[in-house]
């Protein structure tokens, strides 16, 4: 044997330890030369001594499957601010967002137009109240004739007429001055109402036309939650029935009343627009974002204290009392009702629990 191959011998006889000692190694961190307790009970040393007060029994009830849609803040009062005749915008002084009082100017309209046809109007009127003059003045002075017998009564009646149709005239422009001035008022949008503006639907320079909205503005008194709510749900719901709504926004929960439901499904989401009038909430304004809360159904729920279950780590376990002794056990839960919450792996109905009332969670 040449004096290489024992260095060889001596090379492969340590590599094959080291191996065997990092098979060795990954084992004993995988515990598997340390013994492994069982999940789920785990016996107690001292037997229980729990006060009777701090033993719950798991009762099995049936509960409401609370559910929940999401609505938008609106206004009970809505304008939608548009012009009564067609004029091109000049200016609009609000944004969305704004406030606004009573009175308020919130656009303005190309007045030229209106203006040249006040001027026409006026100049016709004063041509037409010239005309009249001169026909009261040819009717008096025919009058005057007619009764000394200097002119006949044909005469008579046809001056008279033609005053009458002059003095109709004079009505009929005095009128159509009226009318322009109305519009020349038109040419200035102001709010209705004091409001807060919702949206500015236009800019300066569009065409103002009749019935198309220039903004839209609501009133912050009177807000509603409006939600759509599947129709296998909005059955349900009835007119004046007290739900709950939540305002993330502001951190409120609250109980207010429906106010309307729409009959009319919507073909399209199969869902019914419900309206839910909202208490004063100090510092809530139209659109924001909210929730209406429903109980759309139910089922049987397992329930226990919530002070009965405890955390280690990301465990839940509570100690269950059986034969005398206590043991302790994993446990899955759901949603809470209130102080109690829903188990739904780790116990059945009738098991005792203990309570630990004086446990902070």
């Amino acid at each position: 044997m040449s004096q290489t191959e024992p260095k060889k011998f001596n090379k492969i006889v340590m590599m094959a330890v080291a191996v065997l000692a990092l098979i060795l190694l990954l084992l004993y961190m995988q515990g598997t030369f340390v013994s492994k307790v069982p999940p789920g009970l785990s016996p107690q040393a001292q037997d229980a001594n729990v006060p009777t007060n701090n033993r719950v029994q798991v009762e099995q009830q049936s509960v409401d499957d609370i559910l929940i849609w999401p609505g938008t803040v609106r206004s009970r009062t809505v304008a939608n601010i548009s012009p009564r005749m067609t004029a091109r915008i000049i200016e609009i002084k609000v944004n969305a967002g704004d406030k606004v009082k009573k009175g308020d100017v919130i656009a303005r309209l190309d007045e030229r137009e209106i203006k040249a046809q006040e001027q026409a109007a006026l100049a016709a009127f004063a041509g037409a109240d010239a005309q009249a003059a001169r026909a009261k003045a040819d009717e008096q002075r025919t009058r005057s004739l007619y009764s000394k017998e200097a002119a006949t009564r044909e005469n008579f009646d046809a001056v008279v007429a033609r005053a009458k149709e002059a003095q109709a005239g004079v009505n009929q422009a005095a009128s159509a001055i009226s009318e322009i001035r109305t519009h020349v008022a038109d040419a200035l949008l102001l709010a209705p109402f004091d409001g807060v503006v919702v949206k500015r639907l236009q800019q300066p320079g569009d065409m103002g036309l009749p019935g198309v909205p220039v903004v839209s503005l609501q009133t912050p008194q009177g807000l509603r939650l409006e939600a759509d709510v599947p129709s296998t749900c909005a059955g349900r719901y009835r007119t004046g029935m007290t739900v709950t709504v939540r305002i993330d926004t502001l951190g409120q929960t609250v109980n207010a009343q429906i106010d309307e439901i729409s009959p009319e499904v919507d073909p399209q989401t199969r869902t019914q627009l419900i309206k839910v009038a909202l208490p004063a909430i100090a510092g809530l304004q139209p659109g924001y974002f909210g929730w209406l809360e429903q109980a759309c159904d139910r089922h049987e729920a397992l329930l226990i204290p919530t002070d009965a279950v405890q955390h280690i780590g990301q465990l839940e376990v509570v100690q269950v009392l059986a034969e005398g002794r206590q043991a302790m056990r994993h446990i899955r839960t759901a949603k809470t009702f209130g102080d109690r919450v829903e188990v739904i792996s780790g116990l059945h109905a009738g098991e005792t629990v203990v309570t630990h009332p004086q446990q902070v969670h």
